[in-house]
């Protein structure tokens, strides 16, 4: 994808995605030679006792804990895992690189913004969840019908989520600039809030948000991420955490569980769609119109990933939304590889 280079004129667009940047920063630079508490677990010949091991585990709403309990795989977990709910991506990402979580799930665009900002992490699980749930929605009744009707309109994103990738390349595909419109930078609960309320025209977004705002704020989807974005979801680590040999036996078996787990998900829909309305507060008719549009598919870290996510840091940084190239292959890892088929 060719997304051509422009300069950013709106100071307040710049100050968003810079602070992104700075608090990622800010946060990494804390982390450096941090211990994961699992150090005591290693016995003296080497071997790991699982008993012994805490996972802090960073999750979104009605992501990984939610998913492991609907397929039953948390019952007879041999180590601790302590959860940390996150509003989205950018923020977990930060936690993971100050040493406050171990591992987290992210979708496909937080990675880049802390690889830009020198992150110290590497993707280690990865599937597709097909794009379909990432959209752009408008207001019912709204003169925006397609996404080259957002020109000069005002529209919500969580910077640095896997929606800002697509409401990059909807507008690129559509002939817009990311300056041709104006940017919210908002969380998913202030941007339904905003949307619910009539403060901006549209609103870029991703499951369960996306269903929701149907549902409860007669939103109307323009436009969808299939056949646009990759629709990676990955589980990240920080490289801490990859050091230690305790931490980095519980995270073989964590991703294994993971990617079992979205391979469930794909074949008991229903029974997942209960249980993600349960961990959420959701309605059951949000969260299986969700899971409908999911096309789960589990995807090894391989050339073909990392190519296509260096596409997208190459789009940001070519956008100014990013400071500059930078090569993403470092910030994953196939290792884990062999834990993560789903079987």
């Amino acid at each position: 994808m060719n997304i051509p280079h422009f300069r950013r004129t709106r100071r307040a667009r710049r100050t968003g995605v810079a602070a992104v940047l700075m608090a990622c920063t800010a946060a990494l630079s804390a982390c450096s030679g941090a211990a994961t508490g699992n150090e005591g677990a290693v016995n003296d010949d080497g071997s790991v006792d699982l008993e012994e091991v805490t996972l802090i585990v960073g999750d979104q709403k009605g992501g990984s804990k939610a998913l492991l309990e609907a397929a039953g795989l948390l019952d007879e977990v041999p180590y601790e895992i302590q959860w940390q709910e996150f509003t989205s991506g950018p923020p977990l990402l930060e936690a993971l690189n100050s040493g406050s979580i171990h591992v987290g799930g992210v979708g496909n665009t937080p990675p880049l913004f802390a690889a830009a900002a020198k992150g110290e992490f590497q993707g280690i699980q990865a599937a597709t969840y097909g794009g379909t749930g990432d959209a752009i929605v408008v207001p019912k009744g709204s003169d925006i019908k397609s996404v080259e009707d957002l020109e000069g309109k005002k529209v919500a994103v969580a910077e640095g989520s896997s929606a800002n990738y697509n409401l990059l390349a909807q507008l690129d595909q559509a002939g817009l600039k990311y300056s041709d419109i104006t940017v919210e930078n908002l969380q998913p609960a202030d941007a339904l809030a905003a949307f619910s309320q009539g403060h901006v025209d549209a609103w870029a977004i991703w499951e369960p948000y996306t269903s929701q705002a149907e549902l409860e704020a007669d939103a109307q989807v323009i436009t969808t991420g299939k056949g646009v974005v990759n629709g990676y979801v990955f589980q990240v680590a920080s490289n801490a955490v990859l050091d230690d040999p305790a931490t980095t036996k519980a995270l073989q078996d964590y991703v294994g569980l993971i990617a079992r787990a979205q391979v469930w998900s794909q074949t008991h829909q229903e029974e997942w769609a209960k249980v993600w309305a349960e961990e959420t507060g959701l309605s059951e008719e949000i969260t299986l119109r969700a899971v409908k549009k999911r096309e789960v598919e589990l995807v090894p870290i391989t050339d073909e990933v990392i190519n296509s996510e260096q596409e997208m840091a190459d789009a940001f940084a070519a956008n100014e939304l990013l400071p500059g190239k930078f090569d993403v292959a470092p910030f994953f890892t196939d290792e884990f590889n062999e834990y993560t088929e789903g079987k």
